[in-house]
């Protein structure tokens, strides 16, 4: 059995997390709203059209914030069109996923959506097709608390307070040649800057997120942000991450050390934001938000035969299997490691769409990627710990050096408990894991939670939703302050610690 070791000292902390870090993602793509969120007639539907079954299930994952409305779409998304009265909403064709856009849901029911999962949304602004104009004019119909066309324009739809939105997009992908309206780095920067000025003249206390590049493998990925963030850094707070990876040459080893380019990626984007910090003597620190980011890569070929222009057109329905799971709490714990500069992090997407639910005309389940997000979002909360991990390596077809144990611990001073998120990653072999935890007197192990499954291809459906899923542990243990636990070949771990 191979041995790893945990280092931490309670003192050395690498930040606070913010619970934006937990964040998802809907857009008007697919099933994703329409017959996932929203699907009036359902037999799950509630008075508002919303299905009660997906309410529970986003609302056991605790999701602090919801990116809306895009995404691809809302390069093309006209806002004024999806409020107000339904049967006065037009019907319009959707660009970026070709398909047929009825704006039944809109801008006020994503904002009811929200109050019933308990979350607060965080919206985009169209700098594709549309710019400063559409994107003050959505502000004012949002934020402000009347007096003003646009304000009361939102009280005569039946909204007599602000939605109060604190935390918006500046455009999707905008260096991507798929995007409508895409831009060079310097018109993106500047469009962004000056639709941040005009935004922050009407609520100073809202915050944007630039466009980074769309992501690390595009050709414009560094000169992009170095001059966006040159030209717009003085009105943005964030820029944007995206990452995706998938498993198309079915080499489980090399698709699970994917979390390092994940964390290349982070540190790469760092290092400019710092770089423009340095060359403007600015005292202000921009943050990351990586507000894309999944597994994706299942319907990737299926997806190219769909038709065109329909209602509602099933799209990036990928069924996450076993090894799929493993990679996102990788992920997870990526993010968390460098929880002092990402403030926002957002799953791509919830429902359907590459999302950890899926849903049926008879029911809704949760994937396998549920459960390492479901574990992070409600256990992982509190400081990250500076985690060093001291674990044996393999080399992969793309990586070399790449740890069998990840790892990452954090406190929670208010529970009196610490929680250690870890996946081994050896495909063969069980691991024991150890720990100095006598800084942490009179703690012992309250819960072991583990995720595996035999088959690496496992996934749930809808008649056998609980084929991969959780189990409890018995085994680890605090003896003499010394932590130790044996972690299942190629598992998910949480291991909650407390006092006794």
């Amino acid at each position: 059995m191979k041995k790893s070791k945990i280092v931490i000292d309670r003192h050395f902390i690498i930040d606070k997390i913010d619970r934006n870090i937990y964040g998802s993602f809907v857009e008007q793509m697919g099933r994703s709203i329409y017959e996932g969120i929203y699907y009036p007639g359902s037999p799950f539907a509630d008075e508002d059209g919303f299905r009660k079954d997906v309410i529970k299930l986003v609302s056991e994952l605790n999701i602090p914030i919801i990116r809306y409305p895009g995404g691809n779409f809302v390069s093309g998304f006209i806002w004024e069109d999806s409020v107000g009265p339904k049967n006065e909403r037009p019907a319009r064709l959707e660009l970026a996923w070709s398909t047929i856009e009825t704006n039944e849901f809109g801008l006020n029911e994503f904002m009811d959506w929200c109050k019933k999962v308990n979350t607060k949304p965080m919206m985009a602004v169209n700098l594709g097709t549309r710019g400063i104009e559409a994107a003050r004019n959505l502000l004012e119909y949002c934020n402000f608390e009347g007096g003003t066309y646009w304000s009361d324009l939102r009280k005569k739809h039946g909204y007599e307070k602000p939605h109060n939105i604190k935390v918006w997009c500046l455009g999707n992908e905008m260096d991507g040649d798929w995007q409508i309206g895409s831009k060079t780095a310097y018109e993106y920067g500047r469009i962004a800057n000056e639709t941040a000025k005009v935004m922050k003249m009407i609520d100073p206390d809202i915050k944007l997120v630039a466009c980074g590049s769309s992501g690390r493998g595009m050709p414009t990925f560094g000169d992009w942000e170095m001059t966006v963030l040159d030209l717009a850094y003085d009105n943005i707070d964030y820029i944007s991450l995206h990452a995706y990876y998938g498993n198309q040459a079915n080499d489980p080893a090399d698709y699970l050390a994917n979390s390092m380019d994940m964390e290349s990626f982070i540190t790469s984007v760092i290092a400019m934001c710092d770089a423009i910090k340095g060359k403007k003597r600015s005292k202000k620190q921009i943050n990351l938000s990586f507000d894309e980011w999944n597994v994706w890569y299942h319907t990737l070929e299926s997806d190219k035969s769909l038709e065109k222009w329909q209602y509602i057109s099933p799209r990036l329905e990928d069924v996450y299997n076993f090894e799929d799971a493993l990679l996102v709490g990788s992920m997870m714990i990526t993010l968390l490691r460098h929880c002092h500069r990402i403030k926002i992090a957002c799953m791509a997407q919830l429902v359907n769409v590459i999302g950890p639910i899926m849903t049926s005309d008879t029911g809704a389940w949760r994937q396998t990627i549920f459960y390492p997000f479901f574990h992070a979002s409600n256990y992982a909360n509190g400081k990250v710990l500076n985690t060093l991990v001291y674990s044996p390596k393999y080399d992969s077809k793309n990586y070399t050096d790449v740890p069998y144990l990840d790892a990452v611990m954090v406190e929670n001073e208010e529970k009196d408990e610490v929680v250690l998120l870890a996946v081994n990653k050896d495909l063969e072999e069980d691991m024991e894991v150890t720990c100095d935890m006598r800084q942490y007197e009179y703690y012992e192990v309250k819960k072991h939670i583990v995720l595996y499954h035999p088959d690496l291809k496992a996934v749930n459906t809808e008649d056998n939703p609980d084929n991969v899923a959780p189990t409890i542990e018995t085994g680890a243990k605090i003896d003499d302050g010394i932590f130790s636990a044996v972690l299942k070949k190629h598992s998910w771990n949480v291991i909650v610690l407390g006092k006794k």
